[in-house]
Formats: C-alpha cells, structure tokens, sequence
C-alpha cells in the first residue's frame, strides 16, 4: 500500500468515526487542519507524510468528549495505523503528536516534552482553526454545545489557568478569547503560521469590539 492509499483510507476512517462529532471538532475541522497543514509545509523542512497523517488524526477522539481522557486519542489511532502496517516509528511519531498538539498541554508545566517540525506544523494549522472568523463560530458552537452563557460581565476571564483549570472552566464563551484565543497569535511556531495568524487575530479584536458595542446598546 502506497502513501496516498493510505492518507485515502485514514480520510475514509476519520470520516466515519466522526460523523456524529460535534460541529466544532468534525471532519470539516479535520480537513480544514489537514488543509492548513500540507500549507504550512510548503515552507518547512518536514516528512509530509508524518504531517498528512498526524493532521488527520490529531483529534480522533479529543478528550473533553470522552471524559477528559487523554489516552483515548492515541490508542484508536494507533490500532487503526497498526491496521494499516504502518512502521513503528512513524506510528510513535503520531502518538506524540496526538500527545503533545492541544493548547491545555501547553499549561501543564510538568508534561514531558516532545518536539518535531512534524509537530510544529500541525500544532499551527490546528491553532489556526481556532481563531478568526471559524474560530469564533467553533467557540460559540462549542459553548452553546456545553449549554455555557455568551458573556456576563460579572465573571472575570483568568488569563494565567493551571492545566487542570482550563480543563474544568465553564466560562461564557466569551471568556475564551483572552483565555486561550487572543493568545495563540503569539504561540505559532512556523512564520507562514504567524503571517496568517495575524490577520485572524486582527478579525476578532474587531469583533469583540463590535460585541461589546452591540451589548451595551452603543449602536
């Protein structure tokens, strides 16, 4: 089996498993993520292949669906690419990015670090999915998802959250963006990531503006 039989059926496979995913974290945010990938690579030093694979399957189980189980994740992707015949290495390869993608991991100060270009790459284009305008629809859909208010003035946003205070926030989704969104402009590790980071990160200071215009009845 070649490379690109393989990206074809891991398409198929991610297709299937989450088909009934919530619309934040879908095939469409794989394929977006997946997208955004291979145009990162363009510019970078980096085994396509490993990049291709790990965008697809960097959110096959996310573990705030499954009880905050961070294993699951790497497991199913795992059994699928053993499935598959694929080389050891590059299989630990993508365990480690399935490990090491999420922003919470970025909070937790005692996570044993892995690196890669690999990792790099697909950590931005998963970022990048996460603001601008699909962004701010992911967050509010997500939060509609998890039955969370828009905004209340009266609860603060906690910029500087432990792993574990992130993972249990139930923050208006407005909170979000200083909480995690406005940040990641500045988290990007490939300068085509920051380039386009940038005008996105512009697209919700904008917004918010207009949001709190429009809340406090200014126009």
């Amino acid at each position: 089996m070649n490379n690109s039989e393989i990206i074809s059926k891991t398409i198929q496979f991610v297709k299937t498993t989450l088909q009934d995913a919530e619309g934040g974290h879908d095939w469409f945010h794989i394929e977006r993520v997946w997208k955004n990938a291979k145009l990162i690579s363009k510019n970078e030093n980096v085994d396509l292949f490993i990049v291709e694979l790990g965008a697809l399957l960097h959110d096959i189980a996310d573990a705030k669906f499954h009880d905050g189980d961070e294993s699951i994740g790497p497991k199913i992707a795992r059994n699928f690419l053993e499935s598959l015949k694929i080389d050891e290495g590059i299989i630990n390869h993508i365990e480690n990015i399935i490990n090491n993608i999420s922003y919470k991991n970025s909070l937790d100060s005692n996570l044993k670090e892995f690196s890669s270009k690999e990792l790099d790459v697909i950590q931005d284009a998963d970022r990048l999915d996460a603001i601008g305008a699909i962004g701010i629809a992911r967050a509010f859909n997500y939060g509609g998802f998890k039955d969370r208010e828009m905004y209340n003035p009266v609860i603060k946003s906690n910029i500087n959250q432990s792993k574990e205070a992130y993972k249990k926030s139930t923050a208006p989704t407005i909170n979000h963006f200083y909480e995690k969104l406005l940040l990641l402009k500045d988290k990007m590790n490939t300068k085509t990531a920051r380039k386009i980071a940038e005008n996105r990160h512009q697209f919700m200071e904008q917004y918010l503006e207009q949001f709190y215009k429009e809340w406090e009845g200014e126009i």
